[in-house]
Order: structure tokens, then C-alpha cells, then sequence
């Protein structure tokens, strides 16, 4: 066990020079950003403020998915170019090897996913540091996910909805689902996902919180083999609960590639939101040709910019021409189901020191090839099928 840890250790050791090496013609955009006081859950942090930005502008909190690093996400979502164009500022908290040994956060880990303890904290941390430094409005704060990343949203929405004024879960899965690696397998595969009940209940578990609820803004790929599209229907069944919105959606709306289902909330704006694209796998949604973002492995083509439509639900930029809406249906229409389409080869997420299978590179062919051999040495050793 110990040769093959050593392996593994040293081929994601090449596969970090080679994400570096794609990256070398993309200078970072970012700006490192130190954790202050406390960081329980040992995560490192890049930051975006475009020049000239005024006092109370708005924060996007964006967490990377597994394999990925800020500048990666950064360069593939193209969030701090549309800073650029809409004048906020944008966090990245970055997951270190020593915490996961694949750059995931822990989405699985009870420890790292309650208010207060582990990452969660690390990253409420980095918000209030960034509303000190920068003096950005409490009440525009955002987040968003990739993937891992998106998990984790999820959970800081669940743990800090006093916090966020809106949320974006990009293939990603419901808050408290999984509580180990084994459950984080079944969980993406869309086994064993909990009841309507049982999801709502995690959710009103970790939080006594009285006010109004984030907007939750949620996308997924029906063609999805790493993260099964059941989550996206699992993320509305949860979500449902705090902001008390029927089964219904209050309008169904179909572009040429996605059907966007949505439910208003008690004071007339959309609570929650579920974006499904077809026949798009596992990645981030965006529109070729944009000048926000860049396609690439997990950074897809689907015709529509996540990027922009997201900012547009919270208000952070003006109504975005990618956005195709044919018609809306009654609230009475009978909702559309999530397709439920099954992965292949999901990928385990793991804690650091674990024996686990990585997600692929999202950065060059050359880091791909490098996963490739990873996945084959996990294979050899009866540790991935």
C-alpha cells in the first residue's frame, strides 16, 4: 500500500506541473488572499477586485470542483472577467493537497459541512475578512460551486442562509446526503438519495434561522455520469422546505438545449431555480463565443452562459441575450422531472491519506493523460473499477 501511495503521490505531483504548465499562457488573474485568525479548515484563498470599485459592492464566493485550483476556475467560469464588466469582487477559497488529496472539498465530511467547524468556517471566515478589507455589502453576498464545489455550496447555504443572499449549485449534490466516501459514491451515482422529508430535515437540523432564505439557482447536465441528474431534483426537494413552495414550479420555460423550472417565493421573486441542459455531461455550462470564460474539459459548450444567467438571478448585471425563454407554462402545469440519468465511472472524493478514485483533470490534454494513468494504477490495485 505503501509503493502504491508513494505512486499515486508522485503522478499527482506530474499532474499538478502539468495543470501548471496549461495555465502558463493564461497569466492569474488573481491576487492571493492569506486567511486571517482562525482557519479550521487549512484552506488557502485567491481573490479578484477589479480596479476602481466602489464601497459596498457585491461578493461571489466561487469554490472550484475536484482537481481544479482557483486560477483554474477562475480562467474556465470566467467569473473575474465578468467582474470587470459588472464591478464586484470575487473570492476563490482554494482546498489544499494535505486536506484532500484530489483538491476536493470535503462535501461528505460532517465536520467540514457544519456552521462553525471545518471548512464551512475556513470559508465563513474568508467572507468576513473580505467584507473588512474590501467593504463589500453584507446583503449582496453570492456563492457558487462546481461539482465538489458545488456541495459545499449547498452546505454553506444550509449552514449560513444568514449570510447569503442567493446561491448557484453547479452538478452538484444536497447538503448532509452523504456522510462517507462510500455514500458519496451512491449519492452521485443517484442511489440511495434521502426522502423529500429526510432532505428538508437536514437542512432544518443545522439551522434555527428565521429570516428570509437564499435563492437557490441550480444546473446540471441531464447527460451527467459523474453527478446524476437525481441530484438537481434532490437540491429542489430540499430547498423546497425552508422557502415553504409546493411541488408545482410557479413556470416552465424551454430554450433550444434546457428547460428552466422555477418557483416564486412568498414575496413574489424566484426562491428557487432549476436549470436542466440537455444531453450536456458533467461540467459548467457555457455559451461558445462568450467572452466570459473558456470552454474546455468540464467547462462545456451548452449554448448558454451559467456565468452570466447567474448573475443576472441576482441582479448583478442587466437581462443577458444568451438567455432563451420559448414560452411559460401555468402554475398548474404538472412540473418536468429531472431526467434520471445514471454515471459510469463516478468519481470518490475523499479526505487526504485515503485510498481513492481522482476526478479528472479540467485543464490540458497532457494533465488528462497523467489522470488516465492514476485511474489505471487504482486499477491494478482493486481500488476502482
Amino acid at each position: 500500500m505503501r509503493s502504491l501511495s508513494d505512486t499515486l503521490a508522485r503522478l499527482n505531483a506530474m499532474k499538478t506541473s502539468a495543470d501548471r504548465a496549461a495555465r502558463q499562457t493564461q497569466p492569474s488573474r488573481l491576487a492571493p488572499f492569506p486567511p486571517a485568525g482562525r482557519n479550521e479548515g487549512r484552506l488557502n484563498a485567491k481573490i479578484y477586485v477589479p480596479a476602481g470599485i466602489a464601497a459596498g459592492s457585491a461578493l461571489i464566493v466561487a469554490l472550484h470542483g475536484c482537481t481544479q485550483d482557483a486560477d483554474a476556475f477562475d480562467v474556465g467560469s470566467g467569473w473575474s472577467q465578468l467582474a470587470d464588466e459588472q464591478s464586484f469582487v470575487v473570492l476563490y477559497p482554494e482546498q489544499q493537497r494535505a486536506n484532500n488529496a484530489n483538491l476536493c472539498f470535503n462535501w461528505f465530511n460532517a465536520a467540514d459541512t457544519t456552521r462553525g467547524a471545518g471548512e464551512a468556517a475556513s470559508i465563513h471566515a474568508l467572507i468576513e475578512a473580505t467584507i473588512a478589507r474590501h467593504n463589500v455589502n453584507r446583503s449582496r453576498i453570492f456563492i457558487t460551486g462546481l461539482s465538489a464545489g458545488g456541495a459545499m455550496a449547498a452546505s454553506m447555504l444550509a449552514c449560513y442562509p444568514d449570510v447569503f443572499a442567493g446561491g448557484a449549485i453547479i452538478a452538484g449534490l444536497a447538503h448532509g446526503v452523504a456522510q462517507s466516501v462510500p455514500e458519496a459514491f451512491d449519492r452521485m451515482r443517484g442511489h440511495g438519495l434521502p426522502s423529500e422529508a429526510q432532505l428538508q430535515a437536514l437542512i432544518s437540523a443545522r439551522s434555527t434561522h428565521q429570516g428570509q432564505w437564499p435563492s437557490v439557482s441550480i444546473w446540471h447536465g441531464d447527460a451527467d455520469r459523474t453527478v446524476a441528474v437525481a441530484n438537481a431534483g434532490a437540491l429542489v426537494a430540499q430547498w423546497r422546505g425552508p422557502h415553504r413552495v409546493p411541488e408545482t414550479p410557479t413556470r416552465i420555460e424551454r430554450g433550444d438545449r434546457h428547460i428552466r423550472r422555477s418557483w416564486d417565493g412568498a414575496n413574489g421573486s424566484v426562491a428557487i431555480e432549476e436549470i436542466v441542459i440537455a444531453g450536456m455531461g458533467h461540467g459548467l455550462p457555457l455559451r461558445g463565443g462568450d467572452a466570459v470564460g473558456r470552454i474546455g474539459p468540464f467547462m462545456l459548450d451548452a449554448g448558454i452562459s451559467s456565468t452570466r444567467e447567474i448573475a443576472r438571478s441576482w441582479g448583478l448585471t442587466k437581462a443577458s441575450a444568451s438567455r432563451t425563454v420559448v414560452a411559460k407554462s401555468p402554475a398548474t402545469s404538472a412540473p418536468i422531472a429531472s431526467s434520471p440519468a445514471m454515471p459510469r465511472d463516478a468519481e470518490p472524493v475523499a479526505p487526504a491519506g485515503s485510498a481513492q478514485r481522482p476526478t479528472p483533470s479540467a485543464s490540458s490534454p497532457l494533465a488528462s493523460s497523467v489522470t488516465n494513468t492514476i485511474e489505471s494504477a487504482l486499477r491494478a490495485a482493486g481500488l476502482m473499477r
